[in-house]
């Protein structure tokens, strides 16, 4: 299930908690495949293949 904030965001991955360049937010190694790009020889689902995430940063 996609969150809603993630719908109509082409260039987001799963792991992403927001869009490429949002304010607040930077890349972190993807938790899934640990930063290589892949799982079983094969593209990180997760990532998209680029070992990386985007998520938020701080906190309140």
């Amino acid at each position: 299930m996609q969150d809603e904030h993630k719908q109509g965001h082409e260039d987001m991955n799963p792991g992403d908690q927001a869009p490429p360049g949002t304010p607040g937010t930077g890349e972190d190694i993807c938790p899934k495949c640990h930063g290589s790009g892949k799982l079983e020889d094969k593209p990180c689902e997760n990532c998209g293949g680029t070992g990386y995430v985007v998520e938020g940063i701080g906190g309140a």
